[in-house]
C-alpha cells in the first residue's frame, strides 16, 4: 500500500512517461482536446457530456479553470501541439487530495448502505478502477446497479446516430457499439454521451429498482448524472472540460484530475489507496 508521498511520486513518474513518444495515443487525445474547450465555450453538446453549464466560459477561462484545478499553468493561447505537454501535465499532488475526497465520498455511501452506479465512457483504460470499486461496495454492504443486459441506445456522432447496446462487466456499466467486432479483449466501446446513463436511469426505474444516491464515473456518465441532480464523482482528464466546470459549479462532487489514457494497469495503485482511505482495503 502506497503512502501518499509514495503514491504522488509514483504518480510523477507516470506522468512522465505518458509523455514519451511511445505514448503516442495518450499525446493525441490529450491534443485533441484543445477542440473540446473550442466546442464547450460554443456550448456545442459533444463537449458538455450532459452538463448544461450555469455561465458563459470562454476558452480562455476553460483553460485557466482546468489549470487551476489540476495544479499546472496553462500554455499560451493558442498552445502549441499537445495539451499534454509539460505545461499540462497535473500535479500529483492535486490528484492525491482528489482521491482522498473521494474516498470519503464513498465511506459515506457505505456508512448510508447507499445505491450506487458506476458507469464508464473510457473502459479500456478505467474499467479495473470502477470494478475494484464495485466490487468493495458491494462487500460493504452497498447495493450496486446495473443497467439492463442489451439495451439499445443511439448516440448522435459526426457521421450520424451510432447503435450501442447496454452491458455491464464487474458492475460497471458501459455500452457495446452495435454492428462492429469487439477486438480481443476489449471491454466495451468507448463513449463520451451521456444518454447511456439516461437511459439506465429511466431503465431502473421502469423495474422499480429506483435511481442511485451516488454515481461513480466520468464523461456523460459524471457529469449526466450531476445535471440531474444526482450525487456524482469521478475522475477526469485536462481534454474535457466539462467535469471541471461542472466541479467549480457545484453540479458534481469531487472530480479527480487524472490522465485516463494510459494503461489500465496505471490505476491499480491509486484504487488501493483509495480502498485504503475508506477503509473498504478487500
Amino acid at each position: 500500500m502506497l503512502s501518499s508521498d509514495a503514491l504522488r511520486a509514483y504518480l510523477a513518474s507516470a506522468d512522465d512517461a505518458s509523455a514519451r513518444p511511445e505514448h503516442d495515443a495518450a499525446r493525441t487525445e490529450r491534443a485533441g482536446g484543445l477542440d473540446r474547450y473550442r466546442l464547450f465555450a460554443a456550448r456545442d453538446p459533444r463537449a458538455l457530456l450532459g452538463l448544461e453549464p450555469r455561465r458563459r466560459w470562454s476558452v480562455e477561462q476553460l483553460t485557466a479553470l482546468v489549470a487551476d484545478r489540476c495544479g499546472a499553468t496553462p500554455t499560451p493561447l493558442p498552445p502549441p501541439p499537445g495539451l499534454g505537454e509539460a505545461g499540462w501535465r497535473i500535479d500529483p499532488g492535486r490528484t492525491v487530495a482528489a482521491l482522498a475526497a473521494f474516498a470519503d465520498v464513498l465511506a459515506s455511501a457505505v456508512r448510508r448502505r447507499a445505491p450506487v452506479l458506476l458507469g464508464t465512457g473510457r473502459p479500456h483504460a478505467l474499467l479495473g478502477f470502477y470494478g475494484m470499486l464495485a466490487s468493495a461496495l458491494a462487500g460493504a454492504g452497498c447495493r450496486v446497479l446495473t443497467p439492463r443486459e442489451g439495451r439499445g441506445v443511439e448516440v448522435p456522432g459526426a457521421g450520424g446516430k451510432r447503435p450501442f447496446a447496454l452491458s455491464s462487466v464487474r458492475g460497471v456499466a458501459l455500452v457495446h457499439e452495435i454492428g462492429l467486432p469487439c477486438a480481443p479483449g476489449a471491454p466495451g466501446a468507448p463513449c463520451r454521451s451521456p444518454l447511456p446513463l439516461r437511459v439506465t436511469l429511466a431503465d431502473l426505474a421502469a423495474r422499480g429498482e429506483g435511481l442511485p444516491e451516488l454515481v461513480i464515473g466520468d464523461h456523460g456518465w459524471l457529469c449526466g448524472a450531476g445535471q440531474l441532480g444526482l450525487d456524482a464523482v469521478g475522475p477526469a482528464g485536462v481534454s474535457d472540460p466539462a467535469p471541471f466546470v461542472a466541479e467549480a459549479e457545484g453540479t458534481v462532487g469531487v472530480v479527480i484530475p487524472l490522465h485516463d489514457t494510459v494503461a489500465r494497469s496505471h490505476y491499480l495503485p491509486l484504487t488501493r489507496y483509495v480502498l485504503n482511505q475508506a477503509r473498504l482495503s478487500q
